[in-house]
């Protein structure tokens, strides 16, 4: 036998043990289990190593530890807040937040997601608004900055950030700045050298063990948070970059959602962070300090729930919120997600409502950042468009929103988009906001956005060309692993 022929018995004997790997051990969910059958079978070396670098389920040990959780206090509140609703005598500061009772027993109980009512949101569009506020917030900052961001990028606005986070730290600031290995994979290390000079601690999510290669960079860390004295919280869609100011001229203007809070809310967003950041750091560990959790008085009416994801949980927890949401409309549901692929549980849902004669509305971009993401999303619009739901095309540049307001009661904010990936595979945070005037104004924002759209109907749907359906059809089996 040659060792050409040795080596197509190897390819299909590694062929069979990938796929028992898959099949039995693995225990992945049917439609990615065919995906990547697929992919072994009509690609079958580099499946392999697709495979290896992709195809991996993470474990479900414990990835996030703080052995100094228990000093917030936090698990006193959760107990008492658990019992209290359970036995139907929880105090609801805002009446319309009683509606949603069991979506937030079931956050509280499955994902540690205390409620608090004290808070106060500002709620920006524009990225110049946003990091003009962000660096304001830093530069009054008297104790620490905790930083976290999926994408960071040296250019002018990480430059500007970067200037702003040193000379904090030069005045004694403790800085903190984590940032995602996959996402910011084109950023070098010695761009942070003038802010460790000045004592910043810099931390990799999910770094490079070996060399050029990063068997864990499926998972990423898109959580997108700031933290400044234990008072102000960033969380949203922005990410470090001057796109997210609209400079880059192939997506032009950039639309997205993101939330300054303050109020009890902001202890939720240190916690993930410290959580975040001490599974990431091996010499700056944090341990508690009161200043990390300082006494807040309230600062308005907002309930609030911070949500958290990845694929350490049992259960997909935000996804699970949504459709909580989503089942207990009455009248409308509207989505904002640069992409939208669904898995079934969402998508029938979605159907039910839209066929139940609610007003259902799905807002996407007109143009790709990840062509096969893009062809997908289409093709899942295809499905939804024949319910009746009515899907928008943004065209004033490039919408990157994570948002879905229901009945103009309670809306969600956050880093998940509407796709498989967002809900397995990364590391996601939202906020669940209980609060009339914010979901209003969340409804305002999408009717505002719809003078920026064109309608897509079913009709034009149809009338699309054999090539775009090809292109579909490939991107629609492949969704599972997208």
């Amino acid at each position: 036998m040659d060792v050409y022929s040795i080596l197509i018995s190897l390819l299909f004997i590694l062929n069979i043990f990938f796929a028992i790997i898959i099949i039995f051990l693995e225990q992945k969910d049917a439609t990615s289990t065919w995906a990547w059958l697929m992919v072994l079978f009509f690609i079958p070396f580099l499946g392999f190593i697709l495979y290896l670098i992709f195809g991996q389920n993470m474990s479900r040990k414990r990835l996030f530890d703080w052995e100094d959780i228990k000093k917030i206090g936090i698990e006193d509140l959760i107990e008492e807040q658990t019992k209290s609703l359970r036995e139907q005598r929880f105090h609801f500061s805002d009446p319309d937040a009683r509606d949603y009772r069991d979506l937030i027993y079931m956050h509280l109980v499955n994902n540690d997601a205390l409620l608090t009512e004290d808070n106060k949101v500002d709620m920006f569009t524009d990225g110049k608004e946003k990091f003009d506020q962000l660096v304001e917030d830093i530069e009054k900052a008297q104790d620490h900055i905790h930083l976290q961001y999926y994408i960071f990028r040296h250019d002018h606005l990480g430059s500007r950030l970067l200037y702003a986070l040193t000379k904090k730290a030069r005045e004694g600031v403790k800085v903190r700045v984590l940032y995602d290995e996959m996402g910011s994979r084109k950023l070098s290390k010695s761009a942070f050298y003038s802010l460790k000079q000045a004592g910043g601690e810099v931390e990799i999510f999910f770094p490079k063990r070996i060399p050029f290669i990063n068997l864990r960079l499926n998972y990423r860390n898109h959580r997108k948070l700031v933290i400044i004295d234990g008072s102000i919280g960033y969380l949203g869609g922005f990410n470090v970059g001057d796109e997210y100011l609209g400079l880059n001229p192939k997506f032009g203007y950039w639309r997205d959602t993101h939330l300054r809070m303050s109020g009890q809310v902001v202890k939720a967003l240190q916690t993930r962070f410290i959580l975040d950041w001490n599974q990431a750091s091996h010499h700056h560990y944090i341990h508690y300090d009161d200043r990390l959790f300082p006494v807040l008085q309230p600062t308005g009416d907002m309930s609030a729930q911070i949500v958290s994801s990845g694929p350490d949980s049992e259960w997909e927890q935000v996804k699970n919120g949504y459709i909580k949401m989503i089942m207990a409309a009455k009248e409308s549901i509207y989505i904002q997600t640069p992409y939208f692929i669904p898995d079934q549980s969402l998508m029938d849902i979605l159907r039910i409502a839209a066929l139940s004669g609610k007003d259902v509305r799905v807002m996407i971009p007109d143009k790709p950042d990840h062509p096969f993401v893009y062809w997908a999303t289409y093709s899942h619009i295809g499905e939804l468009l024949k319910t009746g739901a009515k899907v928008f095309i943004y065209e004033n540049g490039f919408i990157h929103a994570k948002t879905i307001v229901v009945d103009g009661k309670v809306g969600s904010v956050g880093t998940a988009n509407i796709d498989v990936r967002s809900f397995r595979l990364n590391f996601e945070i939202n906020a669940f906001l209980y609060h009339r005037p914010t979901a209003e104004r969340m409804a305002l924002i999408f009717q505002e956005d719809m003078k920026h759209c064109r309608e897509l109907t079913l009709k034009d749907y149809k009338e699309r060309s054999v090539w775009i359906r090809f292109k579909e059809s490939i991107s629609h089996l492949l969704s599972p692993i997208l």
